[in-house]
């Protein structure tokens, strides 16, 4: 919920977007490895490239680009348009992911999480537009919107493919691949459009630095890492509902840091999303046959 204030924020401080994803991703990576090299001294195992299935190459590669896509798009979008309508635009993801799911027959569509994710939905879009000062900032930017759509896209595709795709990778080393990745795509397009000066900016303000260092744990790798254990463990289309939290506390953040209102309705709407998170986890569980992703024994 953080990161329509902390992009706001390092973007005024003469960040390019490109590069807050580098260094974000990139800083994330570094903590994701450091707890993969924890677990190594600890008895667990590497799962390298080669050992992986097809389908696990081709599924952890698509997360990965997924994950770089959604990035770039999302973070370009919060330098084009308000936070709140990026998160209203970006978290219709969810509702891509359910009915992609009924589609593929993965999770059957039942009254408790169809009620659950309409009233989600519906939750959400109070949270994000019915602040007291929105729509008050003129002509709403329809490349921005297109991007946090695009980025909502990847969002989906992502948790869909990683919903068993590529389970044989722990979840700590797949997500450090992904954030990896993320960085060197997103530290090629900062250098190829913005040069290479911007990479180099935080190195010469501290608080700049502190920002990012600080975003690459709490806004990158710890998240990233409790999302994908969460898709695998609850599935997608729960997942995908209870991140619906997250909109309620951006648009608090940005309350508070921001100076953007909250309104009554928007407190309905937060109200809606904590109601719809009960429900769906007092549903019957749709996947009881979906085991957490196996994690190496230690070695004897």
């Amino acid at each position: 919920g953080m990161l329509g204030v902390l992009a706001r924020t390092v973007y005024g401080l003469g960040l390019t977007p490109f590069a807050f994803v580098t260094w974000r991703a990139g800083a994330g990576a570094i903590a994701t490895g450091a707890f993969v090299v924890w677990g190594l001294r600890h008895g667990r195992r590497l799962v390298g490239w080669r050992s992986l299935s097809a389908r696990g190459r081709i599924s952890l590669g698509v997360a990965a680009l997924m994950g770089a896509l959604l990035n770039t798009a999302m973070f370009l979008a919060f330098a084009r348009v308000p936070v709140a309508i990026v998160l209203l635009c970006f978290y219709v993801y969810p509702a891509l992911v359910a009915g992609a799911s009924a589609v593929l027959g993965w999770e059957p569509m039942d009254r408790p999480r169809v009620a659950a994710l309409l009233v989600a939905l519906a939750g959400m879009v109070a949270v994000v537009v019915g602040g007291p000062t929105i729509g008050t900032t003129g002509a709403l930017d329809l490349v921005g919107v297109g991007l946090a759509l695009s980025a909502a896209a990847s969002q989906a595709v992502f948790v869909l493919v990683s919903r068993h795709g590529y389970r044989e990778v722990p979840t700590d080393q797949a997500m450090g691949t992904i954030l990896a990745i993320s960085a060197g795509i997103a530290a090629l397009l900062a250098v190829t459009g913005d040069g290479f000066s911007t990479l180099t900016l935080p190195l010469s303000s501290p608080a700049l630095l502190g920002l990012l260092l600080f975003g690459g744990l709490f806004a990158a790798a710890i998240p990233s890492f409790l999302f994908l254990a969460g898709i695998r463990a609850v599935g997608p289309v729960r997942a995908g509902i209870l991140m619906l939290i997250e909109p309620l506390v951006g648009v608090m953040l940005a309350a508070l840091f921001l100076s953007e209102g909250i309104g009554p309705i928007q407190a309905a709407g937060g109200a809606a999303i904590l109601a719809a998170a009960v429900l769906i986890q007092r549903a019957h569980p749709a996947e009881l046959s979906i085991q957490p992703a196996a994690e190496p024994e230690p070695d004897d």
